[in-house]
């Protein structure tokens, strides 16, 4: 099935996007609301969102460009020196931009 992205077609896919995320969402807490949350499930929580970041950012680090690296290893260092991820969010941004724009 395709739907053409021009007038509607962008709004439609933005919708059931947001119906699927917002369904996600309420179904995690219908299934947690039935787990008993001791130290084992919250260490398991804490593990997973880990986890799902490296997941998602190893493919970048192994396939990205240099600037993919490059704002991977600001983000790190920016977030090992300031443990706050607004800033290192921000440094991994500009300088993915900057080695684009330069290079």
């Amino acid at each position: 099935m395709m739907l053409d992205t021009a007038g509607n077609g962008t709004l439609l896919i933005i919708a059931v996007m947001a119906v699927v995320t917002l369904f996600t969402r309420l179904g995690g807490v219908l299934v947690m609301s039935f787990i008993p949350i001791n130290r084992r499930v919250q260490n398991f929580i804490s593990a997973m969102s880990g986890s799902v970041l490296i997941a998602i950012l190893t493919p970048q680090a192994v396939n990205g460009d240099g600037g993919a690296r490059a704002a991977l290893l600001a983000t790190g260092l920016v977030m090992l020196v300031l443990k706050k991820p607004l800033p290192a969010i921000a440094a991994g941004v500009l300088t993915a931009a900057l080695w684009r724009q330069v290079l």
